[in-house]
């Protein structure tokens, strides 16, 4: 009796054990590719670290894209550079993108790579992904100027907007001063 009970431990474990590695190869299959030949072309990418001097504002990375000689069937939406990902937004003419730290701190340290991470990039490289005729890819870019930080006494400012957004809402305030 106890021989068969120990036969079938040992056969659900092989079949509990079995399917794992199934997904696992099924998943590790599913590579991410990153393109030789971008269909647009990258000048002069660049980043600013920025600190905000209040506990909530947190740390960050502004990132700057000018791409240009976008096709029409090709759309920007990420970019992965130092362990963040954020969303790209086109403003005149370059692509844009806040990358917000979790850090309490108030000086920039490049976080942890989180476990989904798919990208192991230098410091100076960040990978744009983008969708062209509906099907995700990635391109990298391997230089990127640093300019130097910026600090922002009051939490860093939203200083990006969509071109073609219809929330957006503007204040004039005729007492700043000129």
């Amino acid at each position: 009796m106890k021989l068969l009970k120990n036969a079938a431990y040992a056969i659900v474990f092989i079949v509990v054990y079995g399917t794992t590695n199934f997904c696992v190869a099924q998943n590790s299959n599913a590579r991410i590719t990153i393109q030789k030949q971008a269909p647009f072309k990258v000048n002069s990418a660049s980043f600013q670290e920025w600190y905000a001097g209040i506990k909530v504002g947190g740390t960050g990375i502004n990132i700057f894209l000018p791409i240009t000689d976008v096709a029409q069937n090709v759309e920007i939406t990420h970019v992965y550079f130092r362990n963040l990902t954020g969303e790209l937004i086109k403003i005149k003419g370059t692509y844009s993108a806040q990358l917000k730290t979790d850090s309490p701190y108030y000086t920039f340290t490049k976080p942890e790579a989180p476990a989904d991470y798919p990208f192991k990039l230098k410091d100076n490289e960040c990978v744009v992904a983008y969708n062209e005729n509906g099907k995700a890819k990635y391109f990298k870019i391997t230089k990127i100027t640093e300019f130097a930080g910026t600090y922002y006494e009051n939490g860093p400012p939203a200083i990006y907007a969509r071109e073609n957004a219809k929330d957006i809402v503007a204040i004039e305030d005729e007492n700043i001063d000129k």
